[in-house]
């Protein structure tokens, strides 16, 4: 295609196309994420879902989806995880980044896994050409135990 002499600018819904590759995914989205990996199928059991949040490319099938799920692990059934999954399904390959930590951490590990797997969520979306907007929600207190202070004197 070459430019329009007359136009003075390229009309907005101009197809564009990139070469994206998974490892260029992770590389520049889930560089945070405690681990990543491909596959064909969705990796989350919808049974242990606590929220999820999908945006849809409305022309191929693309999507981003951020999940958050608890699960105990086979091994260690006592033992509750935490989990927010970001999948992106470009084609048939699915890139999937996971920020899981146990479900009895600090509430600081909470909000920076919360927070790195949102703002990549945010990020990926921008692929599809979707917008991501905040919303203030409010949650119930969750009972923890207290963590010790240390003091000098």
């Amino acid at each position: 295609m070459t430019p329009d002499t007359e136009a003075t600018e390229p009309d907005w819904d101009t197809p564009l196309a990139l070469t994206i590759t998974p490892a260029l995914l992770i590389h520049a989205l889930m560089g945070t994420a405690t681990t990543v990996h491909t596959g064909w199928v969705s990796c989350i059991d919808d049974t242990l879902l606590l929220s999820n949040l999908v945006a849809m490319d409305d022309h191929a099938g693309n999507y981003i989806r951020l999940a958050e799920l608890e699960f105990a692990e086979d091994d260690q059934p006592d033992a509750l995880w935490h989990d927010w999954v970001l999948e992106v399904r470009i084609g048939a390959i699915l890139t999937t980044g996971h920020w899981q930590f146990p479900a009895t951490a600090h509430p600081s590990e909470w909000e920076w896994n919360m927070r790195e797997a949102t703002r990549t969520f945010e990020r990926a979306c921008t692929l599809i050409g979707r917008r991501v907007r905040q919303i203030t929600a409010v949650e119930e207190p969750m009972p923890f135990e207290p963590v010790p202070r240390t003091s000098r004197h």
